[in-house]
C-alpha cells in the first residue's frame, strides 16, 4: 500500500530511529532481542541500547527445530509448519518485552529479524561445483509484521549471498560501522555455536578488514553435554573441568580440511556434528575415550582453532586485542586455553566497547536494517573484499 511506502520512506529521513533486533543462533538457547536508538548511518552510526533480554526457549520448542536443523533429511510438512511457527514465537516474545518495558508498538520503526537458521551451505561444505553459496533461515517477516504491527526486514542473510558472499558472518558491516578506532587493531571474537571474528584494522583502511568463521564454538560442546550428561550445556565447563584432553583425538579432529582453508570463510553444524566428531573416535585404539576426557578435548578443539584463525591476521597498529561476546565468553576453561595459546594477547569482555556481549549480534541485526532504510551505499562500494549492499526483506503489517 501506498501508505506503508510513505511511512518507510519517513523512517528513512528521520534523525533516529528505534530498532528492535533479534538473534536466535545455532546454538537453539533463546531469542535475544535487543531494543536500539539509531542516528545516522555507515561511519557515521550511532547507536544506543535501551533494553535487552533473551527469552529462553523451552525443551519442547528446541526439540522441534532440531528435527528440521541441519539435517540431510527432513519432513517437509513439519519444516513449512516451522517456517510459520518460528515466526509466530518471535512476534510473541517482542509483544513480551514491549509489554515488560511497557513501550507501546507505534514507538517502534522496524524489527530486524535474523530468524533461526536451519541450514547453512556455502560451497566450502557442500562442494558442488554447478550449485552456489547457499543459507536459509525460517521464520517468515509477514506473520512477525503482522502480529507485531511493526514493519519487518527479514532474510537479511540472502543479499549477502546474491552479491557473491556465503551468507554468513554479516557481523562485518555493523562491527565496522560501530567498533572501529583509529590507530587500534581491533579483533571481534564472536563464541557462539559456531565461532568467528572481525578484524578491524587500526590504518581504518576498509580492504584490510575481515570477518570469518574459524570452527566449532560451542555446538559440538552443547551437542555432547546434552548425550552424554543430560544438560543443555556445560556451565561454568563444570564438566570439562573434570577431564583430560586427549591429544590423539585432537590430532584427528584437527585434521579438518576446512581449519586451513583461506578467509573468509564460513561454515556450520552442518560439519561440525556429532557424526563428525564420531568419525575420529572410531580411529582411536579403543574407539572411544571417557565422557569428561571428550568435553576437554572438545574445548581445546575450539580454543586451538579460534587461536589459530587469529594468528594468520597480519595486524596493522601491532597490538593484539580481541573483545569477547557469545556463549564461549562465559567458559572459564575456553579462556584459560586461549589465554595458554595466546600468552601476548589482551581478552577483554565486549562490554569494554559499550556493548553487552550477549546483545552485540541482535544490535548487528538492528544496524542492518538501519542501513536498509537510511544507508546511502553507493554502487560497486566494498567492505573487507565483499559487496556493500542493503540487506532484507520488507514486511507491512497490512
Amino acid at each position: 500500500m501506498k501508505k506503508h511506502i510513505q511511512q518507510l520512506s519517513r523512517i528513512s529521513e528521520k534523525p533516529s530511529r528505534t530498532i528492535i533486533g533479534l538473534m536466535s543462533g545455532t546454538s537453539l538457547d533463546g531469542l535475544d532481542v535487543a531494543l536500539c536508538r539509531f542516528s545516522g548511518s555507515g561511519e557515521q552510526t550511532l547507536v544506543e541500547v535501551t533494553n535487552f533480554a533473551t527469552l529462553p526457549y523451552d525443551e519442547a520448542f528446541k526439540s522441534e527445530i532440531r528435527r528440521v536443523f541441519a539435517k540431510q533429511e527432513i519432513d517437509f510438512q513439519h519444516f513449512t509448519l516451522l517456517n510459520v511457527l518460528v515466526a509466530e514465537r518471535h512476534a510473541a516474545i517482542i509483544n513480551q518485552c514491549l509489554t515488560e518495558w511497557k513501550i507501546p508498538a507505534e514507538e517502534i520503526d522496524l524489527i530486524a529479524s535474523h530468524g533461526q537458521t536451519v541450514f547453512h551451505a556455502p560451497r566450502v561444505y557442500h562442494g558442488l561445483p554447478d550449485y552456489p553459496n547457499a543459507t536459509l533461515q525460517i521464520g517468515d517477516g509477514d506473520h512477525i509484521a503482522r502480529r507485531t504491527g511493526i514493519i519487518t526486514v527479514s532474510a537479511l542473510r540472502q543479499k549477502h549471498v546474491a552479491a557473491g558472499g556465503e551468507g554468513a558472518p554479516l557481523a562485518l558491516f555493523g562491527d565496522y560501522f560501530l567498533f572501529s578506532k583509529k590507530g587500534e587493531d581491533r579483533f571481534l571474537l564472536n563464541i557462539g555455536g559456531i565461532a568467528n571474528f572481525t578484524f578491524l584494522p587500526g590504518n581504518g583502511d576498509s580492504t584490510h578488514a575481515l570477518a570469518t568463521d574459524t570452527g566449532p564454538g560451542n555446538t559440538l560442546l552443547d551437542n555432547f553435554a546434552r548425550e552424554l550428561f543430560g544438560v543443555p550445556f556445560d556451565e561454568d565447563a563444570r564438566i570439562a573441568s573434570n577431564g583430560r584432553v586427549d591429544s590423539l583425538l585432537l590430532e584427528l579432529l584437527k585434521k579438518e580440511p576446512f581449519f586451513e582453508k583461506p578467509f573468509p570463510k564460513t561454515i556450520g553444524p552442518e560439519l561440525f556434528s556429532k557424526d563428525w566428531v564420531q568419525s575420529a573416535l572410531q580411529q582411536l585404539p579403543k574407539g572411544n575415550i571417557n565422557p569428561y576426557d571428550l568435553m576437554a578435548t572438545l574445548t581445546r578443539l575450539s580454543a586451538e582453532s579460534i587461536a589459530e584463525a587469529l594468528q594468520r591476521v597480519e595486524t596493522v597498529a601491532g597490538q593484539q586485542t580481541a573483545y569477547l561476546s557469545g556463549g564461549g565468553a562465559h567458559n572459564p576453561l575456553m579462556l584459560k586455553y586461549l589465554s595458554e595459546i595466546l600468552p601476548g594477547w589482551k581478552m577483554l569482555p565486549m562490554e569494554t566497547l559499550g556493548v553487552h556481549g550477549d546483545a552485540k549480534e541482535a544490535v548487528l541485526f538492528a544496524v542492518l536494517a538501519n542501513e536498509t532504510v537510511a544507508g546511502t551505499v553507493e554502487k560497486g562500494a566494498m567492505l573487507g573484499g565483499l559487496p556493500l549492499v542493503g540487506m532484507g526483506k520488507i514486511s507491512f503489517p497490512e
